[in-house]
């Protein structure tokens, strides 16, 4: 406003207009006025203009930054797994899958530290289990999940133990299992889903036999549990024990009730057999000379030939609609829309997923949040785990077994379960539960603990599991008898 009063000052001097009238000099006055306040506008409006540019860009590159970061983790320059590895991580090629994982013996030269006392201990006390143990985490885990355990499992059983990361997880190469089974490859034999349980659970046994073992201690944490099932009916002379850690299996609520009824069944199920085929042939003989009952009997078997027929048009048009159902959900799961739903899930859940598995969150270091993040660096990340919901949800080889719900009174080897009193993803009961549906199989329950014992009760979760191997692997005599039953399998 200062400036337009000095523009305007020397117009208003009248010696400045001796000739004009002065409706001359105030329409000069006034056009002036109208020009510098109009400049001035002008100005005022490129300024606003610049100024609104510029917040536009700050808000599109703040936009931008926040898509590049999924759960924090910059997704700008995504690397190789193994390019992320740390110095003592191992790769493996399997089925043409390279696998991450870390191994760790027996220390011979901590009977000789002070600070390794107690493991000592237990090692000697233990030093006769001799078998290796191999630890399978869970969903959204990782090989580092179990770093803290290792060292002391390893002291414990006298023997190597050996952490791998299952497909879609940790520093495992993520495939593209999409090209692999698309229409163009018909030609070749269908190649095993990486991100199925079948193979997670052949992978498993190829690790036995990478330690060069007879047996091995196969211990499966949530959803590990469930690979370390399977590999028990997959091959159960290979494992010498299980131990599952929080499983994510879900129990029966009545199945002792339904094996006892299943073995009365079968113990009375003979003579129940023979006295309807005494009384069916008794009435056959009494009725053999009469038409009318036999044309009813012809009519009879007629219906249920006809109704036999309509079942099975029925069950070809449900199997057909399954079909189309399967290979409608396949495409969908494995679309960008899907990826772009795992990347939305893991950027707002993943953290909150962390800290609702532990009883303290406030325990949760950065250290322990940069371990389960560290993935997420990895390329084709979003892909992997999109494929692995598709398998897990669709997967065709499953249909051909019977579910395990139904299979666990069949476990013949040790079993421990362990689990947090405060697990807020698979509760306590179910564990409880599911150790009553397996015969003889031993129940521990951690106080204070969440889904994760194995993280957030170290020492206790060795001491558990150290307890429950002397008690079933523990001696000679122990290990001849468990060598014995199995060969009967």
């Amino acid at each position: 406003m200062s400036g337009l009063v000095q523009l305007a000052s020397p117009v208003f001097h009248l010696s400045n207009f001796p000739r004009r009238p002065f409706s001359e000099v105030v329409e000069n006055k006034i056009f002036i006025l109208h020009s510098t306040h109009k400049h001035a506008l002008l100005q005022a409006a490129a300024s606003t203009s610049s100024a609104a540019d510029y917040s536009g860009e700050w808000v599109d590159a703040k936009t931008k930054q926040r898509r590049r970061k999924i759960a924090g983790v910059d997704q700008d320059e995504l690397l190789d797994p193994t390019l992320l590895a740390d110095p003592d991580s191992c790769f493996c090629e399997f089925k043409g899958v390279i696998i991450h994982h870390k191994v760790c013996d027996a220390d011979p030269q901590a009977e000789k530290s002070l600070e390794n006392q107690a493991y000592s201990q237990l090692a000697h006390q233990t030093k006769t289990i001799g078998f290796p143990m191999i630890l399978l985490h869970g969903f959204g885990a990782s090989v580092f999940s179990w770093n803290r355990v290792m060292k002391p499992l390893a002291q414990i059983t006298g023997s190597k133990v050996l952490a791998f990361d299952r497909p879609a997880f940790g520093l495992t190469s993520r495939v593209n299992f999409s090209e692999q089974s698309s229409p163009s490859n018909q030609n070749t034999a269908r190649p095993l889903n990486p991100y199925s349980t079948a193979f997670s659970v052949l992978a498993t046994l190829h690790f036995i036999d990478l330690l060069a073992a007879d047996k091995a201690i196969l211990v499966g944490h949530s959803a590990g549990s469930i690979v370390a099932v399977n590999s028990y009916f997959e091959a159960p002379e290979r494992v010498a024990a299980l131990i599952l850690v929080a499983p994510a299996i879900l129990a029966p609520l009545s199945l002792p009730k339904m094996a006892k009824r299943n073995r009365l069944w079968k113990v009375e199920g003979n003579q129940l057999g023979i006295d309807d085929q005494i009384q069916e042939d008794s009435v056959n003989s009494n009725i053999h000379e009469n038409p009318l009952i036999r044309l009813c009997k012809i009519l009879s078997k007629f219906s249920r030939y006809i109704v036999g027929a309509i079942m099975q048009m029925m069950k070809r048009a449900a199997n057909m609609f399954e079909s189309l159902y399967r290979k409608a959900l396949s495409t969908i799961l494995r679309s960008a829309f899907a990826v772009m739903l795992v990347r939305m899930i893991i950027d707002r859940f993943g953290i909150a997923a962390i800290r609702n598995s532990w009883h303290d969150p406030g325990q949760i270091t950065d250290r322990v949040l940069h371990g389960y993040t560290k993935p997420l660096r990895a390329k084709g990340w979003d892909r992997a785990l999109a494929e692995y919901t598709a398998a897990l949800l669709i997967d065709p080889a499953s249909e051909s077994k019977i579910p395990l719900v139904k299979r666990l009174d069949e476990i013949s080897c040790p079993v421990l379960i362990v689990t947090g009193d405060n697990d807020r993803l698979v509760p306590s009961w179910n564990a409880e539960r599911l150790s009553q549906a397996i015969p003889g199989s031993c129940f521990e329950v951690i106080k204070h603990c969440g889904h994760l014992p194995h993280e957030e009760r170290v020492e206790e979760f060795v001491a558990i599991v150290e307890k429950f191997l002397r008690k079933v692997l523990g001696g000679p005599e122990k290990q001849g008898m468990q060598a014995a039953s199995s060969s009967v399998y």
